[in-house]
């Protein structure tokens, strides 16, 4: 019988689901299904399952510590940091005490989540990745020093710890320590070549430095793994500018926006038939972009008296469309069957300006304020969702949307 009752609980989730249809208090059955269930991606009915079998093993401290891996993965972390808590209430073990940091990390729960890591660390104190989450916290917490300390540690212990090399370039960059934020960003480019962000801050590097070129190289490697990055379309605008190199950038700049319509690289291609002297394309892109206001994030207000102004001059006084509402797009989605996803964001809104200054906005690129700028991907690491930008904004108009 134990022989045959191992064969069919090695079998898969519809056998096992047979056998609690027959029998719903087969308990070993129902957790060797949860774990299928959770391995497999099956994760609501895996909830389902822990939390039934908690009901009746209070005390079993697996099954809360499982119960809290599948919270995490539906994002459900205050639930996840109650059944990590519970099960180390019972049992108060290593691997518990880890989940429950990183729970306490994804609710920026700085202070507490460092007590978990060095919970760990006093069993295993050569923990790679103890060590990055402490990074986090003291990070999050501005305590730059210690910060850089336990980065530097994980990448002692583990070599090929990309976002500790990641965040070790940005303290660099940002403490003006570029010969050391280099190494760090090629590093993280040797151990993941296709790091968008790294090439980003390695090109925000080159262009403070002067090297318009090497800047360029790396921007153009940070659209090719990642052409959403607007970011390094705006910088590469500016540098293309800067050294007239027109049919280079507009080239880009097309190609990018054959591929897919966006508010922001339809202004910069403005800009560009601007700095040519093409009015009419200078105005016709300046529509485009107004025409596209949830993938623009400079300030739309700006923007339309710029607009206005550029007609005046041509002789064209066209009408813009009344700006419609998210819900009018996702309606009209629905009845085109269009799969195109606009994101409600109320930073969309137009917000109060000081009044337009016509003559300043026909500046031309004044290369005298050279700001530094750098990226922070949401996925830099697992737990963190931290990003700083600083727009190169020169002429053209405020970004009225919030810091990526």
């Amino acid at each position: 019988m134990y022989t045959w009752y191992n064969r069919i609980m090695g079998n898969d989730i519809e056998t096992l689901q047979a056998l609690l249809r027959d029998d719903p208090s087969n308990f070993q059955a129902r957790r060797e299904l949860s774990v299928m269930l959770v391995n497999q991606g099956f994760n609501e009915e895996a909830e389902n399952n822990l939390e039934y079998l908690c009901k009746y093993f209070p005390e079993d401290a697996d099954l809360y510590y499982n119960l809290g891996i599948v919270y995490e993965k539906l994002k459900k972390f205050d639930k996840a940091r109650e059944a990590y808590q519970k099960a180390i209430s019972i049992s108060p073990q290593e691997d518990f005490y880890y989940n429950l940091g990183e729970v306490l990390v994804d609710l920026k729960d700085w202070d507490e989540a460092e007590k978990c890591f060095k919970v760990v660390l006093k069993t295993d104190p050569k923990d790679s990745n103890c060590y990055f989450n402490l990074g986090l916290c003291y990070f999050n917490r501005e305590e730059k020093n210690k910060a850089l300390d336990n980065f530097q540690k994980a990448v002692l212990i583990n070599p090929k710890d990309v976002y500790a090399y990641f965040y070790l370039g940005y303290i660099y960059q940002n403490d003006g320590l570029t010969n050391f934020a280099v190494d760090s960003y090629k590093k993280v480019l040797e151990i993941s070549p296709d790091y968008s962000w790294a090439y980003f801050n390695l090109g925000s590097i080159a262009f403070k430095n002067g090297n318009d070129e090497e800047a360029k190289e790396y921007l153009k490697k940070t659209i090719q793994y990642n052409p959403a990055d607007y970011e390094a379309y705006k910088l590469l605008v500016k540098i293309c500018l800067k050294n007239n190199e027109t049919e280079e950038i507009l080239e880009v700049l097309h190609t990018a926006l054959d591929k897919e319509e966006n508010g922001d690289l339809y202004y910069c291609l403005a800009r560009v038939y601007k700095f040519i002297g093409d009015l009419n394309e200078y105005y016709t892109y300046l529509k485009y972009a107004l025409q596209n206001p949830y993938t623009l994030s400079y300030s739309k207000k700006a923007l339309k008296l710029e607009f206005e102004s550029v007609g005046n001059k041509i002789g064209k006084q066209e009408e813009l469309e009344p700006e419609r509402q998210v819900e009018e797009y996702e309606n009209e989605e629905s009845e085109e069957n269009n799969q195109t996803d606009f994101e409600e964001d109320n930073n969309f809104e137009s917000e109060e300006q000081e009044e337009y200054d016509e003559e300043n906005e026909y500046e031309e690129f004044d290369n005298s304020d050279e700001s530094e700028d750098s990226e922070w991907d949401e996925d830099d690491s697992e737990d963190d969702e931290y990003e700083d930008d600083e727009e190169y904004e020169d002429d053209f108009p405020e970004d009225d949307s919030d810091e990526e």
